[in-house]
């Protein structure tokens, strides 16, 4: 059983950038083959894979988003971060963190997890970004 809690602010200005921390308890993210994404849905539109940290400390991004993003981890604290730098309003959404376990190479599992795939959510946290 893997639980995921996101956290960070609500609100972020406009050209600030938004980081989100993401809270693992059960695995240790760098337990083997495991997977851990970004996930975010904006008002009224469906999900976006954001990106990706593996087991070994790899990273993937969505190509759109690649430029302004970055996830990193902690592993003494069991967690890993987003950060989406030059934020604009269309950036307002429920941000999700989540997890896939597949015995695959870290390309395909990134097909997957682009495709919408993942064994654990969190509930999700609400930022806007607005002045």
């Amino acid at each position: 059983q893997v639980q995921l809690q996101e956290s960070g602010p609500g609100l972020v200005k406009p050209s600030q950038t938004l980081s989100l921390t993401c809270t693992v308890s059960g695995p240790s993210i760098d337990t083997t083959y495991y997977y851990w994404s970004w996930i975010r849905q904006p008002p009224g539109k469906g999900l976006e894979w954001m990106g990706a940290l593996t087991f070994t400390s790899t990273t993937y991004y969505n190509p759109s988003l690649k430029s302004r993003t970055s996830i990193s981890r902690n592993t003494s604290k069991n967690q890993f971060t987003l950060q989406l730098s030059s934020v604009t309003p269309e950036d307002t959404a429920v941000y999700y963190c989540a997890s896939l376990r597949r015995w695959l190479p870290a390309t395909q599992v990134m097909d997957l997890m682009m495709l919408g795939e993942y064994d654990y959510r969190g509930q999700g946290t609400q930022v806007t970004v607005s002045s």
